[in-house]
C-alpha cells in the first residue's frame, strides 16, 4: 500500500471519528444545557441556529474555488426547522443515549421506507433486520418504568424523520457547504417566532448560551463540514454503518458527563435497533456489491 493511500485513509479515519463524536456532542450539549435548565429548549435552538448560520455563512464567503448558484429548496429548510425544533424540546425530558436511539433509529427508518416506495426491494433478512429495528424502538417506548417520557419520544421521532427526509433531499445537491448554509440561513426567521411564542418562558444563562453556540457553531457547523469532508473516502454502506456509534457515544457520554444511567432497556433496545439496522445496511451492500459484479 502506498504513502499516499495510507495517508488518505488516515484521514478519512480521523475525520469520520471527529464527526460521530461531533454527532453525539450535539446531543450531549442539548441535554446538558435544558436539563440543568440553563436556558429554554426555544432559545437553544434559536442561538444553535444562528451560530450554525454565522459559522457556515462565512465559511461560503472566505472560501476560494468556484462557486455554483443554486436555488434555494424550501422543502429543506423546513426539515431542517422541524428537526432543530422538535430536537431540542425532546431532550427537555430525555437522556441523551434514548434520545439518540430513537433519533437514529427513525432516520435510518425513514430512508429504508423511502427506498421502498422508490422501488427498492429488501431480501427476507434486510426485512428481518427492519423488523427487528422497529421492534427496537416499540421496546424502548413501551410503557413502563424505565420508559421514555411519551411526549419527548413522539418529538424525537419527528425530529429524526424530518432529519431523514432533509438528508434524502440533499442527494443530489451540488454545493454541500453553501446549501446547508442557505437552509440555516433561512431557518433563522422560524426559530425566532417559534422564540416569539414562548417568551413567557425565556431564560437564557451565560452557561446556556455558551452551550447552544457551541453546539451551533462547533458540533454542528463545524461537524457537517468534516462530515461532508470525510464522505468521499467513504462508501455509502461505511457511511451508514458508522453513524451505528452515535447513540452509543451519546449514551456513555451521557453516564459520564451527565450522571445518567443506562437502563436495561435502552441496551436491550439498542442492541435490536441497531442491530437490525446494521442487517438491513449489511444485505444492501451485498446486492450493491453483487450488482457490480454482473457481466454487462
Amino acid at each position: 500500500m502506498s504513502e499516499i493511500k495510507i495517508q488518505t485513509i488516515a484521514r478519512t479515519v480521523s475525520l469520520t471519528a471527529v464527526a460521530m463524536l461531533a454527532f453525539a456532542a450535539n446531543s450531549l450539549l442539548c441535554r446538558l444545557a435544558l436539563a440543568q435548565g440553563l436556558i429554554d429548549a426555544a432559545t437553544f435552538t434559536s442561538v444553535r441556529i444562528i451560530a450554525g448560520a454565522v459559522t457556515l455563512g462565512l465559511m461560503v464567503l472566505f472560501r476560494t474555488g468556484p462557486r455554483k448558484r443554486q436555488r434555494t429548496r424550501w422543502r429543506s429548510v423546513a426539515m431542517l426547522f422541524t428537526y432543530m425544533a422538535t430536537f431540542s424540546f425532546a431532550y427537555l425530558s430525555l437522556s441523551a443515549g434514548t434520545g439518540a436511539l430513537l433519533l437514529f433509529g427513525s432516520v435510518q427508518l425513514t430512508m429504508f421506507a423511502v427506498a421502498l416506495r422508490e422501488g427498492e426491494r429488501f431480501p427476507l433478512p434486510s426485512w428481518g433486520g427492519f423488523s427487528l429495528a422497529i421492534f427496537g424502538l416499540i421496546y424502548l417506548v413501551l410503557p413502563g418504568v424505565a420508559a421514555p417520557d411519551p411526549l419527548g419520544a413522539v418529538l424525537m421521532t419527528v425530529a429524526g424523520v424530518a432529519w431523514g427526509f432533509y438528508s434524502l433531499l440533499g442527494r443530489d445537491v451540488v454545493d454541500s457547504l453553501e446549501a446547508t448554509a442557505r437552509n440555516f440561513i433561512y431557518s433563522v426567521p422560524l426559530v425566532l417566532l417559534v422564540s416569539l411564542f414562548f417568551l413567557p418562558i425565556f431564560n437564557a444563562s451565560t452557561s446556556g448560551l455558551a452551550l447552544a453556540i457551541t453546539s451551533g457553531a462547533l458540533t454542528s457547523g463545524c461537524g457537517y463540514v468534516i462530515w461532508y469532508a470525510a464522505l468521499p473516502g467513504l462508501t455509502a454502506m461505511r457511511a451508514a454503518t458508522v453513524q451505528l456509534s452515535v447513540p452509543l457515544i451519546a449514551a456513555f457520554g451521557g453516564v459520564f458527563l451527565l450522571s445518567e444511567l443506562i437502563t436495561l432497556r435502552l441496551l436491550l433496545a439498542s442492541a435490536a435497533t441497531l442491530g437490525g439496522v446494521a442487517i438491513v445496511l449489511a444485505q444492501r451492500a451485498e446486492i450493491a456489491t453483487g450488482a457490480g459484479r454482473q457481466p454487462r
